[in-house]
């Protein structure tokens, strides 16, 4: 893909200005929600933009039907069964419109700004920022963007305290609102805090059993290890109360907050509603019938046709002086977004055509058939910067034939295969294998990690260790 040419209706080539490549790479980065909203900011400050009430295909250009997508460029262009069909479509079916604007259907999310479509910061941020002061917001702020990918406070308190000129109380009471937000425990220093965090919203609405706060906040080693019995002296009670209380931990609390929604979940739920509501791009059988050829459609979501208003354009023409200046000025920025929308929509089409083409096994068998793949390579093979990649990547989620909808930085994470695999590899042991035991069947298949990288994937699976897993497996006998 060359940057320097752009593709649209009327396809032509002309040098990207550095405005034109700038508004491209912040509409790269946008959501298709966010596009939307973008759009309507437009249409409502620039007279020169102009909303046609009429469907067409951002590709060829046709007019379409009033519902689903082009007629021509979804359809295979040859019977083989291996081809790809990918196209750009204005689909509208997670959205409904009014006179005055865009509304949500009510099988949608209610929130049109729930957390698929922001980061995790902007996300918290955005709850709690009512409660706050505006020299408090700020602490938030630097508090939000120093967490890790756990969701866990990266910063130390003194340095919060010496960068906004505040007191450690302060910062404590700023930190104990945004612990309250969803998901519950985020910024908390270590996991016990989280747990804690948890806890307390969650006994305000039902019933925690006796001792589990203080097994969190004094004893957490022993729960962790499951030395029940002993812990059961100590709080001169009966080893099912502890059981029932390191239960209740287990089943609905996360020790890793940012994992609730925000990555990979260490204990899955089916029964958790999914998080994304309205995928970016749609990946799925021609006809809905597995092995036929796959289809990517790369949402642009429309509620008719962008164009430059005709009238405005015949009025510049009469105008004198500062106002010909400014008219002219709207006329050059709708222009430049309705090309900036389609050079965005051109590049996510060439990189989701070739993310398919490299991970077409993943998406129809699985995670243990993810290619090992980066963000370079990618950039490398298309000609382009890798932070274009990255910015077409970010915060991007994709619907796969099996209607399970993913982060789109999920076909770059290098890891899956292999925590994939290992999860196999120990649901079928027949005594609970070591690390180093994992490692070796690892290796046995051709992949070769260190065992501080099994014990690392094993945590991040929510997998215990094999001295617990033989001890949890003798309890249940």
């Amino acid at each position: 893909m060359n940057l320097n040419h752009y593709q649209g209706q009327h396809q032509t080539q002309s040098p990207m200005t550095s405005a034109h490549i700038a508004q491209t790479m912040t509409l790269l980065y946008m959501t298709s929600t966010e596009l939307l909203q973008t759009i309507d900011v437009e249409l409502a400050k620039n007279p020169a933009l102009e909303l046609v009430n009429e469907r067409r295909c951002p590709m060829c250009g046709r007019k379409l039907p009033p519902q689903g997508p082009c007629p021509i460029c979804s359809q295979p262009k040859t019977m083989d069964p291996d081809e790809t069909i990918i196209f750009v479509s204005p689909r509208d079916d997670f959205y409904s419109y009014s006179g005055s604007g865009t509304t949500y259907r009510d099988e949608d999310h209610e929130d049109p700004f729930s957390s698929t479509n922001l980061d995790l910061p902007t996300y918290v941020l955005r709850q709690v920022a009512p409660e706050l002061e505006a020299d408090e917001r700020e602490i938030a702020a630097m508090i939000l963007t120093n967490l890790d990918e756990d969701g866990f406070l990266d910063v130390e308190m003194r340095e919060i305290c010496r960068f906004h000129h505040t007191t450690p109380g302060k910062v404590e009471a700023v930190l104990h609102k945004i612990q309250r937000c969803d998901p519950l425990g985020v910024s908390a220093r270590n996991i016990e805090e989280a747990l804690l965090a948890q806890v307390d919203f969650l006994s305000q609405s039902s019933e925690v059993p006796e001792f589990t706060r203080r097994l969190i906040a004094d004893d957490f080693e022993r729960l962790e290890k499951r030395q029940y019995s002993e812990l059961a002296k100590i709080y001169n009670t009966s080893v099912q109360t502890i059981q029932q209380a390191a239960r209740f931990i287990s089943e609905n609390l996360n020790p890793f907050p940012s994992r609730t929604n925000w990555g990979s979940f260490r204990q899955p739920n089916d029964n958790t509603p999914e998080v994304f509501h309205q995928p970016d791009i749609l990946i799925y059988y021609l006809d809905n019938k597995p092995g036929n050829p796959l289809i990517i459609e790369i949402i642009t979501p429309s509620r008719g046709t962008l164009r430059l208003n005709p009238l405005f354009k015949k009025a510049l023409k009469e105008q004198q002086g500062e106002n010909q200046e400014e008219w002219k000025k709207d006329i050059d920025k709708a222009s430049l977004l309705i090309k900036c929308i389609q050079q965005r929509n051109n590049t996510m089409r060439q990189l989701m055509e070739r993310l398919v083409s490299i991970q077409k096994s993943f998406i129809i068998h699985g995670d243990v058939h993810l290619e090992p793949l980066t963000r370079a390579q990618i950039a490398e093979e298309l000609e382009v910067h890798e932070s274009t990649i990255s910015r077409a990547v970010a915060n991007k989620t994709v619907q796969l034939p099996n209607k399970k909808i993913i982060p789109m930085a999920m076909f770059f994470d290098r890891s899956l295969a292999i925590r994939a695999l290992m999860r196999d590899i120990i649901e079928n042991e027949n005594s609970a294998m070591n690390d180093t035991d994992i490692r070796k069947q690892l290796q046995a298949h051709g992949i070769s990690v260190a065992r501080r990288t099994v014990a690392k994937y094993r945590a991040m699976e929510g997998i215990l260790p094999a001295h617990l897993r033989r001890i949890e497996k003798f309890a249940t006998a």
